[in-house]
C-alpha cells in the first residue's frame, strides 16, 4: 500500500493552499493572543539598519523570537539588553514567509529591582573600563559663576530651593533649561539639556553659562532611572562647563554622579557648592583692607624712621652747593672777555675770507671759464663730424656686404670652410676607427694567450667528464667516463681500463693527469 494515496471518491477531508493554512493560523493565534504579558530573559538581540529591534524572550525550556518596530523602539525608555529579566507587553501573530510565530512588543521593562540593579552595574563597569570616571578628566569648578545653568523641572520644590540659595549666598544670573525628570522623556530631554547649554556662545543672545547643575529630588530607583541612561551619562562627561549633579538624597546614586564634575547629595547642597556666602567675602575683604591698611601704616612709619637716621648723616645743602657756586661766579666773571675775543677773532677771519672776492677777480675767472667752454663747444663738433662720417662709411660697406655679389662672395667663403671642416672631420674619424681596431687586435691576441688552448700548446691537457672540467681525484674517480684534451684531440679513457703502470715523473714545466 502507498504511503501516499490519490483522492478517492468518497474523502470528505477539506482542501488548503498553504496561504489559506497560513492565515488561518495567524487569525487563530492573533484571535486567542490579542494582547499578552510575558516574562523571560532576554537572549539576542539585534538591531536592523531599518531600525526595528529583533530579540529573543527564553525560559529555561522554550525560545520566543520577537519583534519591536522602529517607531516603538524610539519611545521606549529602557533597550532591551542580553541576560536581562524583562516583562514584554504585545501581542503574538505569524510571519507566514518563515513558517514560525512570533510577539511584536509595545512595551518592555526589567522584572523587579534585581534587573534593573543588574543593568546598572553593567553600565557601569562599561563606563568605567573607558575612564569617564577617572578624576584626572573631571574639570575645577568656577569660584564665583557669572551664569549658572540649571537641568531640571520648572515645578516642583528643588528649583526654589536651589534659587533661594543662591539668593541667600550670592545672587546670579540663572538659566532654566526644563525638562522631566522622570520617565520615558527624562533621558532624552536631560542630554539635549547638557549638550544645548555647551552649544550657546559666550555673548550671544543667549549667554553660555560658566556652570550646569542637573537637579532632581530623591525618588525610587524606577524614578531615578533616567539618570543611569548611557546617553545622560556621555553627555555630561563629554560637558566642556564644569557640572555638578545633584540628583535624589544623599543615598540615591545614578550614573551621571560618577562622571559630573562634582557630586552634591542635595540640590540645596550643589547650590551651596556653586558659589561662596556674600557676607563672608565681603567681611573677608574688609578685614584684608583693615589688614592692608595697617600693614602699610607700619611701612610708612618705618620708612619715615629710616628716611629721618639717614638724613642726621648727610652734610647741610648749603655746603654740598658752596663750592658749585664759586665755580660759577668764577665762569661769569671770565665770560665778557671771552665772547669779546670770540668775536675779534671770528671778523679776522672773515675778513681774510672775504679779500680774495673782488669783482676783479670774479670777472677773469669767469673770461677763463667762459674760453675754455667754447673751446669744448669746437672739439665737441669736430669730434661729432668724425663720428658721422666713420658711422656713415661703416653703413656703406655692410650696405656693399649685403648687394647679389658680396652674398655670393660669402656663401663661397662659407662653402670652403664647411668642405675644410667635413675633410677634417673624416680624417680624424678615421683615424679614430684605425685606433679601434688595433685596440681590439691586441686585446684579441692577449685573449688567445691567456686561453686553455694556447694553455695545452704548451704541453698541458684537460680532463673532462662530459661538459664538466675534472680538478681532483674524487672527481675522477666518481666520473662513469673521462676524456683527455690535448692540443689535437680529445682521447676517451674507459671506466674499466687496467690499471696503467706507475707513469715517469712528469718533466720539469709539465704536470700528469692524476696527480693525486
Amino acid at each position: 500500500m502507498d504511503l501516499l494515496e490519490d483522492d478517492q471518491p468518497g474523502r470528505n477531508e477539506p482542501e488548503f493552499t498553504v496561504t489559506e493554512i497560513a492565515g488561518a493560523v495567524k487569525r487563530t493565534i492573533e484571535g486567542q493572543f490579542g494582547r499578552v504579558r510575558i516574562k523571560g530573559e532576554v537572549g539576542r538581540v539585534m538591531i536592523a539598519r531599518s531600525g526595528h529591534v529583533y530579540l529573543d524572550l527564553k525560559d529555561d525550556r522554550a525560545v520566543l523570537a520577537s519583534i519591536i518596530w522602529k517607531g516603538q523602539a524610539a519611545k521606549m525608555a529602557i533597550r532591551p539588553e542580553e541576560g536581562m529579566e524583562v516583562v514584554a507587553i504585545g501581542k503574538l501573530t505569524t510571519f507566514p514567509g518563515q513558517s514560525k510565530y512570533q510577539m511584536v512588543i509595545e512595551e518592555i521593562r526589567p522584572a523587579g529591582v534585581g534587573a534593573l540593579m543588574a543593568m546598572l552595574e553593567k553600565r557601569k563597569a562599561l563606563l568605567e573600563s573607558e575612564g569617564l570616571f577617572d578624576a584626572s578628566r573631571k574639570k575645577r569648578i568656577p569660584y564665583l559663576p557669572e551664569i549658572i545653568g540649571v537641568v531640571t523641572s520648572p515645578q516642583g520644590a528643588v528649583i526654589r530651593d536651589i534659587l533661594h540659595r543662591l539668593r541667600d549666598r550670592f545672587p546670579r544670573k540663572v538659566l532654566i533649561w526644563p525638562v522631566a525628570v522622570q520617565g520615558e522623556a527624562c533621558a532624552p530631554q536631560v542630554t539635549a539639556a547638557i549638550n544645548g547649554f555647551n552649544a550657546l556662545t559666550s555673548g550671544g543672545a543667549l549667554p553660555r553659562p560658566d556652570l550646569i547643575i542637573v537637579a532632581r529630588g530623591g525618588g525610587s530607583i524606577e524614578d531615578l532611572w533616567g539618570f543611569n541612561e548611557e546617553a545622560v551619562a556621555r553627555a555630561a562627561a563629554a560637558s566642556d562647563i564644569p557640572l555638578i549633579s545633584a540628583v535624589g538624597h544623599e543615598t540615591d546614586t545614578t550614573l551621571i554622579d560618577y562622571v559630573s564634575d562634582l557630586r552634591a547629595p542635595t540640590p540645596t547642597a550643589a547650590a551651596e557648592h556653586a558659589v561662596p556666602v556674600r557676607l563672608e567675602l565681603l567681611a573677608a575683604v574688609d578685614s584684608y583692607g583693615a589688614r592692608m591698611a595697617q600693614a602699610l601704616t607700619g611701612m610708612v612709619g618705618a620708612r619715615k624712621q629710616r628716611l629721618a637716621d639717614v638724613s642726621r648723616a648727610l652734610p647741610r645743602r648749603e655746603e654740598l652747593t658752596q663750592v658749585a657756586r664759586q665755580r660759577f661766579d668764577i665762569a661769569g666773571g671770565r665770560l665778557d672777555a671771552s665772547l669779546k675775543a670770540g668775536a675779534a677773532a671770528k671778523r679776522l677771519a672773515f675778513e681774510k675770507a672775504v679779500s680774495p672776492l673782488r669783482p676783479s677777480i670774479l670777472a677773469r675767472q669767469t673770461d677763463r671759464m667762459k674760453a675754455r667752454l667754447n673751446q669744448a663747444s669746437d672739439k665737441l663738433a669736430v669730434a661729432l663730424d668724425r663720428r658721422a662720417e666713420r658711422s656713415r662709411a661703416q653703413f656703406d660697406r655692410v650696405a656693399a656686404g649685403l648687394s647679389p655679389n658680396g652674398l655670393s662672395r660669402d656663401l663661397t667663403l662659407q662653402r670652403d670652410r664647411l668642405a675644410r671642416a667635413t675633410r677634417a672631420a673624416s680624417q680624424a674619424g678615421q683615424g679614430q676607427v684605425l685606433n679601434w681596431r688595433s685596440n681590439m687586435e691586441k686585446l684579441d691576441r692577449l685573449r688567445e694567450t691567456l686561453g686553455y688552448q694556447a694553455t695545452l700548446q704548451r704541453g698541458y691537457a684537460v680532463v673532462w667528464d662530459g661538459d664538466k672540467v675534472v680538478t681532483d681525484s674524487k672527481a675522477a674517480k666518481k666520473a662513469a667516463a673521462l676524456e683527455v684534451q690535448f692540443k689535437d684531440a680529445r682521447i676517451p679513457v674507459g671506466a674499466a681500463a687496467k690499471p696503467a703502470p706507475k707513469p715517469k715523473p712528469p718533466k720539469s714545466g709539465q704536470a700528469s693527469l692524476f696527480d693525486d
